[in-house]
C-alpha cells in the first residue's frame, strides 16, 4: 500500500486527493503544516505528498512552489484540478440569533488558511468587516482551532468534510467569491504513479534560467516552443533567491517528456546557455463533477 503526505483531515487537500483516489485504498498521512508535509516525502518516510499549487482567484501558491523548486528534489507525478468550496463553520448555535437567523455581530475571529481567507474577502467585508482574520497552516487547521475553544466567538473557513470532522455546524455555506473557484493540487514523489482513472492528457513542467547578460533570451526561449506549434500553458518567473533581478522561468508544455517535439525544444533552449531543469512530466486529470460529492 503506498502512502501519501496531505495536510490535516477535513481540508481541501485531503477533499481532493479523496476525489483523485475514487476509492482505491491508500495510507494517509496527515500533517498540520505544508512543510512537514513536503519533508514526509523527501526523507522517505512516504511515498508522494498532496502540493496545491495554484487556484483561479489568488493564483500561484508561491510557497509551495519555492518549496518545489529550492527545498526539496520531488518530481510531480500527477496533477488533477479541484474545486475550492470553502464554508464558515462554527460551533452549533453560537452565532443564532432570537429570529434563529446567523447573526454575524456575534462573530470576533475568522480563522483560516490565507489562500481560503483571501477566496472569501468579498463575503468577509459584507457580513463580518469587523471580524479579526487569524491565517492558520490549513483549513482543518483552522476548524480544530475553532472547535477547542467554544464561545469566544472564532468562526473558521473550511470545507463540509471539515466540519464534520470536527463536529462543528456549518454557518454559511459556498462563501467563496467566484462559483468557479478550482484549485490545482500536483502529486509530487521519486516514483511515477499508476492511477485506475483515465487521464486528460499529459503535460511537462520545466524550470529554465536564462544566462545574464544575453538581450532577447527569453523570447529565443519561447521560439524554441512556437516554432514546433507546442502549447504552453504557462509561463511564471521566480526570483532565484541568489542575486537581486535573477530569475527562473516555470513553465508548462502540454506534451509528454517523450513526445517527438519537446526533447529537440530542451536541447535548443540549452544551447542558448540556459539552464533547464525537468519538474515533471506527468498525467493530468479534470473534474469530474458528476462524480463528486455534493456540499
Amino acid at each position: 500500500m503506498k502512502s501519501i503526505a496531505v495536510l490535516p483531515q477535513g481540508s481541501v487537500s485531503h477533499e481532493a486527493l479523496l476525489h483523485l483516489l475514487g476509492g482505491e485504498s491508500v495510507d494517509l498521512v496527515h500533517h498540520k503544516l505544508i512543510s512537514e508535509v513536503f519533508l514526509s516525502t523527501a526523507g522517505g518516510t512516504t511515498d508522494y505528498s498532496v502540493i496545491p499549487i495554484e487556484n483561479t482567484i489568488e493564483g500561484s501558491v508561491s510557497l509551495h512552489i519555492d518549496w518545489l523548486i529550492n527545498e526539496v528534489n520531488l518530481p510531480m507525478q500527477a496533477e488533477w484540478i479541484f474545486p475550492s468550496i470553502q464554508n464558515l463553520i462554527g460551533h452549533p448555535q453560537e452565532f443564532k440569533g432570537a429570529d434563529g437567523k446567523t447573526d454575524y455581530s456575534k462573530i470576533v475571529r475568522i480563522l483560516s488558511h490565507p489562500v481560503a481567507t483571501a477566496q472569501c474577502g468579498q463575503y468577509i467585508r459584507e457580513h463580518a468587516p469587523w471580524a479579526e482574520l487569524e491565517p492558520t497552516g490549513s483549513t482543518s487547521g483552522a476548524v480544530e482551532i475553532v472547535k477547542d475553544n467554544p464561545g469566544k466567538g472564532w468562526a473558521a473557513i473550511g470545507t463540509t468534510l471539515g466540519a464534520a470532522t470536527h463536529g462543528l455546524e456549518i454557518v454559511a455555506r459556498r462563501i467563496t467569491d467566484h462559483n468557479n473557484n478550482f484549485t490545482r493540487f500536483v502529486l509530487v514523489g521519486p516514483e511515477p504513479v499508476a492511477l485506475a482513472r483515465k487521464s486528460n492528457g499529459d503535460k511537462t513542467s520545466l524550470l529554465v534560467t536564462l544566462p545574464e547578460d544575453f538581450p532577447g533570451a527569453l523570447h529565443q526561449v519561447l521560439a524554441a516552443f512556437s516554432w514546433r506549434k507546442l502549447n504552453l500553458s504557462r509561463i511564471e518567473s521566480r526570483p532565484t533567491k541568489k542575486k537581486l533581478g535573477t530569475y527562473y522561468f516555470y513553465i508548462d508544455v502540454l506534451e509528454p517528456i517523450e513526445s517527438v517535439l519537446l526533447p529537440g525544444a530542451i536541447e535548443e533552449i540549452k544551447a542558448l546557455g540556459c539552464q533547464v531543469r525537468i519538474l515533471g512530466s506527468y498525467p493530468t486529470y479534470t473534474y469530474e463533477e458528476e462524480k463528486a460529492e455534493v456540499q
